[in-house]
């Protein structure tokens, strides 16, 4: 905690972070809030589902996947990792210095080694890139330029592949958003913005920290936080949830929705097309989810993506749980 204290008094642009300890997750919240970005290692505990380490909304979450060095050919998520990183980006087999300290003395200057440790430099890396070809865009708009660019495909246009037993396709759970694509990011189109101010009630609420009662509130409200994702554990009937996107492209844009609802969900946003002008750099949108079968299920998953018609297809990762009863625990 001190460290990242220490880090933040010294005026550094980014923050990169390896380590497993929910302490660092309260400094680290102070950092976003003095507009530096938090980039964390998702963890090494796969194959098995929930057990990313560090999964607070503030943070930027990376697992680690393999490359062919042309382009993502499988996902391994923290040796496996399955749950809800933010992105993908190279961590198998790579080329790193080694410390002339301990054990590591033995590998001499360079080795080859794996692990979400040595995928989040890379995006850690890329972020500072961002944000040197766009100071004034905050922690979020620099995380939602990666994640809506990212890929799902790979260059054979085949689905991502998730690196487990037996191998399966990819899927949200696996790389978050996909796997990172820079140059894309520099261009993202539309951008998915929040304010450091609109965490404090979660954080509050994580810490155990809230006075006035309102994180049940916060809990029925946490869908509406402006992330590059929607994720709904416990959808019953149907379930409406809003974000806002800032056009940071041409200023005369008109983008439309493209939907592909998750299995057994309907899926309806509204309204279907956003205009922006000189004056108009913000809209809001509602997307409905309603349940289409009476299930207790496992995680189903789709995507939204908002088309300029040209160079921009801006798509978040949706996550949906149909259930009948709450106390019922997942499938998985």
């Amino acid at each position: 905690m001190k460290a990242i204290d220490d880090a933040i008094h010294d005026g550094v642009d980014i923050l990169s972070m390896s380590i497993l300890s929910v302490l660092g997750h309260i400094p680290a919240f102070h950092a976003v809030t003095k507009g530096i970005p938090v980039v964390y290692a998702a963890g090494n505990f796969g194959p098995y589902t929930q057990m990313v380490g560090n999964v607070a909304p503030w943070l930027f979450t990376v697992a680690a996947s393999t490359i062919d060095r042309l382009f993502p050919t499988a996902i391994t998520l923290g040796n496996g990792q399955t749950l809800t990183p933010d992105i993908a980006a190279p961590g198998v087999n790579i080329l790193a210095a080694a410390p002339q300290v301990g054990i590591y003395k033995e590998l001499g200057l360079y080795f080859f080694d794996s692990g979400t440790s040595f995928a989040c430099p890379h995006v850690s890396g890329i972020v500072a890139v961002l944000k040197s070809l766009h100071p004034d865009w905050s922690p979020a708009a620099l995380k939602s330029a990666l994640m809506t660019t990212a890929y799902i495909m790979d260059k054979n246009g085949l689905p991502l592949l998730a690196d487990a037993t037996p191998n399966k396709i990819a899927d949200p759970f696996d790389y978050g958003a996909g796997f990172l694509n820079p140059t894309q990011a520099s261009d993202p189109g539309l951008i998915y913005d929040i304010d450091a101010s609109d965490y404090q009630k979660l954080f509050n609420c994580m810490l155990g920290s809230d006075t006035n009662g309102s994180c049940t509130a916060t809990e029925s409200s946490l869908f509406d936080l402006n992330l590059p994702s929607i994720a709904i554990p416990n959808i019953k009937s149907s379930e409406t949830v809003s974000r806002t996107v800032t056009n940071v492209g041409q200023p005369d844009a008109v983008y439309k929705a493209f939907v592909e609802p998750p299995a057994g969900v309907d899926m309806l946003v509204e309204p279907m097309t956003l205009v922006f002008g000189t004056d108009t750099s913000s809209q809001s949108f509602k997307v409905t989810f309603k349940a289409m079968r009476k299930i207790q299920g496992d995680y189903s998953f789709g995507n939204l993506v908002w088309h300029d018609g040209g160079s921009h297809w801006v798509r978040i990762p949706i996550a949906v749980r149909v259930v009948i009863e709450d106390s019922y625990s997942t499938v998985s």
